[in-house]
């Protein structure tokens, strides 16, 4: 049944407690995300918040007794903190302005203090706070007009590393200090880069970054705070490394690379001057490096078969254990299916990768598309209930990462900048072109799916190439970029616009591209589903498509979800979600391709 798939949860975002050394993490155990704690001595996890609304982040102080939980409403993403003591009880809420977005910055080193950002002035302008957490008073300590995230206190706490986001993937590294007011860029932010996982050392004079400022791709380098040089410590030449942790002791760092959509995870000696790659790891996608101790690290890893849990690694023995058990699903296990890598080549001879999910079916499949979205971001090796449910109902699921993909370059991530828009759209359609030559594929029952960009990808290709496709379902996406960048937030449009192209100047071509335009053209019944409360991509963008879609008569549905935002976070909504996109597929793929047969 689709319920054994759709309720299978994972373990997330890792937090290790300071001086305790104990595992907190992120999971929806109860229907929505909560912060949960690993008890070693049992073996056994335990629920530490009950909040009203999902719990978006969470920081513990680095005397291990206080944590920051941040809280939105209804999806909104205008998450307010609260301070929590030790055994999860709320101590009472640091921030009381639902209208506003805020971004946690970090513990000061006394654990007295917090920083945060927050467009309180202008819904455009993010500036930094620092907050006492026993008093409940802040302070404005900077403005910036844009988007502005305090990322790391030094470590006497004299000053913040803030990160300003330049562009659609860019950013710069700031370093303000907290007696003048006065911040400065930092010398290795000397042109447009990605600067990722910050690990300042004790001294507070020196760093570690993640960064591809000189190269295609992510690299892990050393610096000194007031010094331009990037010291290369581990680069790859074809794939990312995505995350950094470095040990208490300062001796090692671990990192995680992105191969290809699945992660390896290795080890820097900087005594040694020498990496080696971990070993007996399974295969999967890791994230939240996190070092209880010089000799072990943990992390969460999920794969298509392993939903998402914590682990730990030790270095010594070279060997990895898993302590939860929170993405267990005993009903489906056996059936769950690990996807092939492949690749084809689009018009103009790009090689595009994606992930194939089939079983040994006798005769042609169905098909599933599914386009992630981002754009600039990329579908993993993770678990997918739609997907593994779809698979075992007799598809085939096809996750392609098209070109303007994260995870294989600076320069594939731009293939679809502005007027380059559309290659992406092609890509789909020569993906479909590749599909149809497999003797497994059924070519007329193939159907697209995606979420926020990828549901732009998914009108888009329902309106420009209407007859490759026999069904679609959109997930809060994009039916027109005008329309959409003219009601997104403020501060978001200004970084939009580097992606997608601006205002005033593009208009021509949005008209031109626009689903909303072509809706006409639409061929394939559509399913589409959206969050009332999304602060990225308004309700609006479905609410005229399909207006204009029932206007004509033709094949669609909308569904919105009035507690929802961006994200179907709330577990009755994921449920009722999907399985309304499997009904829709099994329906109009599977009834169409038995009835050929």
């Amino acid at each position: 049944m689709i319920m054994d798939y759709l309720q299978v949860k994972s373990a997330y975002q890792l937090k290790v407690v300071p001086k305790t050394n104990g595992l907190t993490f992120l999971t929806k155990l109860t229907g929505i995300a909560q912060v949960w704690s690993w008890d070693e001595q049992t073996a056994s996890v335990r629920q530490v918040t009950s909040l009203p609304d999902r719990v978006v982040e969470f920081a513990h102080s680095p005397c291990g007794t206080k944590t920051v939980v941040g809280m939105d409403n209804k999806g909104d993403e205008r998450q307010q903190f609260f301070l929590l003591k030790e055994g999860g009880a709320v101590v009472k809420p640091l921030t009381d302005a639902p209208e506003f977005f805020h971004y946690f910055g970090g513990w000061s080193p006394c654990s007295e203090k917090i920083a945060w950002s927050s467009n309180r002035r202008e819904p455009r302008c993010f500036d930094i706070f620092v907050q006492d957490v026993e008093s409940g008073q802040y302070e404005e300590v900077y403005r910036h007009d844009g988007r502005c995230d305090p990322i790391a206190w030094l470590p006497n706490g004299t000053g913040l590393i803030f990160s300003v986001q330049e562009t659609n993937i860019d950013n710069a590294l700031y370093l303000l200090d907290l007696q003048t007011r006065q911040a400065r860029k930092l010398p290795i932010c000397s042109k447009q880069a990605r600067f990722h996982s910050l690990q300042l050392t004790r001294d507070g004079q020196h760093g570690y970054i993640v960064t591809d400022r000189d190269d295609n791709t992510m690299a892990l380098c050393r610096f000194a705070l007031d010094g331009a040089e990037l010291e290369k410590l581990v680069q790859i030449d074809k794939w990312d490394v995505e995350e950094a942790k470095l040990s208490h002791s300062e001796e090692v760092l671990a990192f995680a690379i992105n191969e290809g959509g699945r992660s390896a995870l290795g080890f820097y000696s900087l005594t040694e001057q020498r990496q080696v790659m971990a070993e007996n790891i399974p295969g999967g996608v890791i994230s939240g490096l996190a070092f209880r101790s010089d000799e072990q690290l943990a992390f969460a890893l999920k794969s298509p078969t392993l939903p998402g849990d914590i682990w730990t690694y030790s270095l010594a023995e070279k060997s990895s254990e898993r302590v939860t058990y929170v993405g267990v699903a005993k009903e489906i296990q056996d059936s769950l299916v690990e996807p092939e890598l492949c690749s084809f080549r689009s018009f103009d001879g790009l090689e595009v990768p994606y992930f194939l999910y089939s079983k040994n079916h006798s005769g042609k499949s169905p098909v599933v598309v599914y386009v992630h979205g981002g754009p600039e971001s990329q579908i993993r090796a993770e678990y997918h209930p739609v997907f593994q449910y779809l698979v075992n109902q007799g598809f085939t699921v096809v996750a392609p990462n098209v070109r303007g993909s994260m995870g294989y370059g600076r320069t594939y991530v731009q293939l679809d900048d502005r007027r380059k828009r559309m290659d992406s759209v092609a890509d789909l359609a020569w993906l479909v072109k590749d599909l149809s030559q497999k003797e497994t594929v059924d070519p007329q029952a193939i159907g697209i799916m995606g979420r926020s960009y990828g549901g732009f990808m998914v009108l888009a290709a329902l309106t420009h190439y209407p007859d490759l496709w026999a069904a679609g379902v959109d997930i809060v996406g994009i039916s027109h970029f005008g329309t959409f960048l003219k009601n997104t937030g403020e501060w978001r449009r200004k970084l939009r616009e580097v992606e997608y192209g601006y205002l005033g100047e593009d208009d021509d071509f949005f008209e031109q591209i626009a689903p909303l335009n072509h809706s006409a053209k639409i061929k394939a019944p559509l399913l589409v589903f959206h969050g009332r409360n999304d602060t990225r991509v308004p309700v609006s963008e479905a609410e005229q498509l399909v207006a204009d879609m029932q206007g004509r008569g033709q094949q669609v549905a909308l569904h919105v979800f009035e507690d929802e935002g961006h994200f179907t976070e709330k577990l009755d909504n994921h449920i009722t979600l999907n399985q309304g996109i499997t009904r829709f597929f099994l329906e109009h793929l599977k009834t169409v391709h038995s009835e050929k047969e």
